[in-house]
């Protein structure tokens, strides 16, 4: 099948004709990965970016990392504090700050915003968590410090309640429920706090600045979602993974809200994470199943979230098969494309789904072409490797 009329050379100018054939005009442009850790998207990203920037009005970009981690990205950008070296090492999470193309990006931004009066913005939207979770202390603290007047908690019966951070962020809890602290007496009762500072937040937001209440918003929405997080990692019931993808799903969906308030801006991170339909990942003799971040974002936001998959062809000795939606693509001529997903899924009858010999790649779905609004494709991803 000759699918050349269906995709275009991915450029600029498909960029752009690509948000134009869209039915409005998104406030978040989600751009998923298929693999993380392949520099050469990574490098498209950065095209892309570049372009919304200079041509379609884009001031904000967001990642699938540690959001408290990157405030300290967004605070270079907009004042100039710390150093890019400095930033790089201690602005992401997931090890994203020791690729090439996510430090080209930062140093564009601030070259950007060295010449604009209208600055960029950045933006990490993951939780502060792998499988396991850190301590909510940064975010708790952070909030009670932005509070006024006398408070019903002390900042010393936070820290008690706290205790050692190594006890919230053991790494074994991710496979051990029972050494979680998530449901002792003490994470009990900082959840109730948590509850009660961003009420609080809530009758003293007229004395803050804007910046102030995004951050206040931010830290405690983070220490809400990190107890709860905790909670369901004391749990040993068989949905213990399910309810935790879901969970941290929900909190990547309310940062994406939030960014969407800086919109429109650019969302880069697993086509997982930013699909409209359910995500679907093998664990173990385990099949879980939960609502992606995208699939809750396009709830709240509609038409105004769009999303771009990724997809890979050829990768080391991973070909995909001539009638897989990859292999289908492979045929075209450009070795980076712009592929209109919704017109693929009504010209291809039954294609076959992809075997891919790389655990880490999550090939395209064919039975989900039509959730999708088009497919940046690479013929042949050659600098496929993991950093940090």
């Amino acid at each position: 099948m000759d699918i050349k009329n269906l995709a275009r050379p991915l450029d600029g100018a498909g960029v752009s004709a690509f948000l134009r054939s869209l039915p409005a005009k998104p406030l978040l442009l989600g751009l998923g990965e298929a693999r993380h850790f392949v520099e050469e998207l990574g490098e498209l990203r950065n095209e892309i970016f570049r372009h919304l920037v200079e041509h379609e009005g884009y001031r904000s970009f967001a990642i699938e990392s540690d959001c408290l981690m990157g405030l300290l990205v967004d605070d270079y950008l907009t004042t100039g504090a710390h150093t890019l070296d400095d930033v790089m090492e201690r602005g992401f999470s997931h090890g994203f700050g020791a690729s090439p193309a996510n430090r080209e990006l930062v140093r564009w931004m601030r070259a950007y915003n060295e010449e604009h009066d209208e600055k960029l913005r950045f933006f990490g939207f993951d939780a502060p968590l792998e499988y396991w979770a850190a301590s909510p202390r940064q975010a708790l603290t952070a909030l009670h410090g932005l509070l006024d007047g006398p408070l019903p908690w002390t900042r010393e019966t936070l820290d008690t309640l706290l205790g050692p951070d190594d006890r919230w962020s053991n790494e074994a809890t991710a496979m051990d429920p029972s050494q979680s602290i998530g449901q002792s007496a003490d994470a009990q009762r900082l959840r109730l706090i948590a509850d009660d500072l961003v009420a609080l937040l809530d009758t003293q937001a007229p004395r803050l600045s804007a910046e102030d209440r995004d951050r206040a918003a931010l830290y405690g929405r983070t220490a809400a979602g990190l107890l709860r997080y905790h909670y369901w990692m004391a749990d040993a019931s068989p949905a213990r993974w399910t309810r935790l993808s879901a969970l941290r799903d929900a909190m990547m969906a309310a940062n994406l809200r939030a960014v969407a308030e800086h919109g429109p801006a650019l969302v880069f991170a697993s086509n997982l994470h930013l699909q409209r339909n359910k995500s679907v990942m093998p664990l173990g003799d385990q099949q879980l199943e939960w609502w992606s971040a995208g699939a809750i974002t396009a709830t709240h936001l509609g038409d105004r979230y769009a999303f771009l998959a990724s997809a890979l062809g050829t990768v080391a000795d991973d070909v995909p098969a001539p009638d897989t939606v990859e292999g289908l693509m492979s045929t075209l001529p450009w070795d980076h494309s712009l592929v209109d997903a919704r017109r693929l899924a009504e010209a291809i009858t039954k294609p076959a789904p992809r075997i891919s010999h790389d655990f880490a790649y999550f090939p395209l779905d064919p039975a989900q072409l039509d959730m999708i609004d088009g497919v940046v494709f690479l013929k042949q991803a050659v600098r496929m490797k993991k950093l940090g």
